[in-house]
Parts: C-alpha cells; sequence; structure tokens
C-alpha cells in the first residue's frame, strides 16, 4: 500500500472510535465492533494499533486537535494575564461542555496508559500560547501558576467526569483561582488577619463555612 492509503485506512478507524466515544461513551470501544464498522479486520487495526488503549489516545489526540486546541490566539493589545489565561482556558474547556462523553473518555484514559501521552499533547498545543500570556513573568511566579493550575484543572476534570461537577463550575472555579493567582490579595489577607484576631479563633473554632472548601467531596462525617 502507498503510504497515502495508509494513513487513510488509519484516519478511517479513529473516524470510528471518535464517533463511538463521542455518542456511547469509552466501554462501548471494542475492537472487533471498530472493525467492523471501519470494514477492515482485527489484524489491520492491530497493524496500526497494537493496543485498545493506543486506539482511544489516537482518537482523542485527533478530536482535541480539532476541537480544544485549534487556532489559539496570541495575547491582545493590553491584554491582562488573567484575561489571557481565561481565554486559554475556555477554549480548551468549552468543547468538552458540549461534548461530555469526550470528557469522560478522556479523564478515562488519562488516568491509564495514556496520561504521558495526552499530557505531552496538551502542553505541545497549550503552552506556546499560555508562555505568550505569561512572558516576561518572574520564573518562579510562572512556574507557581503553571504547578496550582495544571493540578486544579485535572482534579476538577475528574469531578466531572463523573459527574459531580459540571463545567460551567469548573470553569468558576477556576476562574476565581485564576483572579487570585494574578491578583493582588494582601488586602484581603491582612482583612482576614483582623477578622480572626476580633473573633479570637482557634482551632476549635473554625466554621463549617472555612472547613468546607477543605473536605473532599466524597468525604463522610
Amino acid at each position: 500500500m502507498s503510504r497515502e492509503t495508509e494513513e487513510a485506512l488509519r484516519g478511517r478507524i479513529i473516524d470510528v472510535v471518535r464517533a463511538q466515544l463521542e455518542t456511547e461513551g469509552y466501554d462501548a470501544v471494542q475492537l472487533r465492533e471498530v472493525a467492523r464498522r471501519a470494514h477492515v479486520s482485527l489484524t489491520t487495526i492491530y497493524k496500526h494499533f497494537p493496543t485498545r488503549d493506543e486506539l482511544i489516545v489516537s482518537a482523542l489526540e485527533a478530536w482535541m486537535a480539532e476541537n480544544a486546541y485549534v487556532a489559539m490566539e496570541s495575547p491582545l493589545p493590553g491584554e491582562s494575564i488573567y484575561d489571557g489565561l481565561m481565554r486559554v482556558i475556555r477554549h480548551v474547556f468549552e468543547p468538552w461542555e458540549r461534548h461530555p462523553r469526550m470528557l469522560q473518555a478522556y479523564h478515562r484514559a488519562r488516568v491509564g496508559a495514556g496520561a504521558q501521552r495526552l499530557d505531552n499533547h496538551g502542553l505541545d498545543a497549550v503552552l506556546p500560547v499560555a508562555a505568550a500570556v505569561l512572558a516576561g513573568a518572574d520564573e518562579i511566579y510562572l512556574q507557581d501558576i503553571a504547578a496550582i493550575l495544571s493540578n486544579m484543572a485535572f482534579a476538577l476534570l475528574g469531578q466531572c467526569a463523573d459527574g459531580t461537577l459540571e463545567v460551567t463550575q469548573a470553569l468558576t472555579l477556576i476562574e476565581r483561582a485564576v483572579y487570585r493567582l494574578t491578583a493582588d490579595n494582601a488586602g484581603d489577607a491582612t482583612a482576614a488577619v483582623h477578622r480572626r484576631e476580633s473573633l479570637g479563633a482557634g482551632p476549635s473554632t473554625l466554621g463549617p463555612e472555612i472547613a468546607a472548601p477543605f473536605r473532599r467531596s466524597d468525604a463522610t462525617d
């Protein structure tokens, strides 16, 4: 076969898996059914994709490239770091809001064998724009923002995937975190100290409104 024909065949198999993930979900992707729908043999599938995990990751990469990672713009003139970061984050999250099964599939694949590959694919797509948004930032500040937001985003994706959180709620939480990371919070911190001292607060006076954010969503009393 020619190289073009091999690529077309590979693309046809991936298209079948993308359609299954988007309409039926992660568990629906079974290699015999993929072979039937793509009109190829199992041998042909294994030739291009040695494992089911690799096939699903390849399909997710293709979907993300066409939806979440497509045509991200560089910073606009005068755009703040807050606005720039939220523009990039919304760009990635909004396709998942429209296609929740793909979010679930992405999360399932990312906690499995495809984690490093999916992470690298996302970083390759997002980092150039994020780096432009944060150009000129102190290196430690940049590292802190990257560590906090990446870990927060992946944690929230897990809650969206299991249905305990809506994508819009996750975006709201991330938006608040980005604000806190990019705003001058000295005033809020100082005011909190004054309120704490005026209340005489200690470990025994930690109220439920303060404790709640630190509890896991699945925690039991």
